[in-house]
């Protein structure tokens, strides 16, 4: 009875590690929302900084590096004090990504959120970055026009 519940257990962990090495944890096709959980322009002048959030979107959603992700929110800020003139904004909008879009967190809009969850800081292989490509241009292709409208 015990090598029969031997046997068993054994079968049970050969097929949950099958299945753990045949997943699919590639990356998804690219989304965006335009300024996740922020105002994508201003609502009292004719500012719009939309299009940072789209290029900064594109960023998170490949991931990478750590030290990619403080670039891709670096740029996030200077584009918006770019398109705004407006210091205090541009910060705001940097410390908001800094703080809540961490891979650690389970959220839509955390870095490297086109792949699954457990990839948190990695760096890509080209043939990622290649895959990655592809399906940017999968995504101009069926929608040329980004979120910002």
């Amino acid at each position: 009875m015990a090598a029969k519940i031997s046997a068993i257990l054994l079968f049970g962990m050969v097929v949950l590690m099958a299945g753990a090495c045949t997943s699919d944890s590639g990356l998804r096709p690219f989304t965006s929302d335009g300024c996740s959980l922020f105002p994508d322009s201003s609502v009292v002048s004719e500012d719009d900084w939309c299009s940072c959030c789209f290029e900064h979107d594109i960023a998170y959603w490949r991931g990478g590096t750590a030290e990619e992700r403080d670039i891709a929110d670096r740029k996030l800020q200077a584009c918006v004090l770019q398109k705004t003139n407006n210091e205090t904004l541009a910060s705001l909008m940097y410390s908001g990504v800094q703080a809540g879009g961490s891979p650690y967190f389970y959220s839509w809009y955390r870095w490297g959120y086109g792949w699954d969850f457990d990839r948190k800081y990695q760096e890509l292989t080209l043939s990622e970055v290649a895959r990655a490509n592809t399906l940017l241009e999968e995504y101009y292709s069926v929608d040329p026009v980004s979120v910002c409208k």
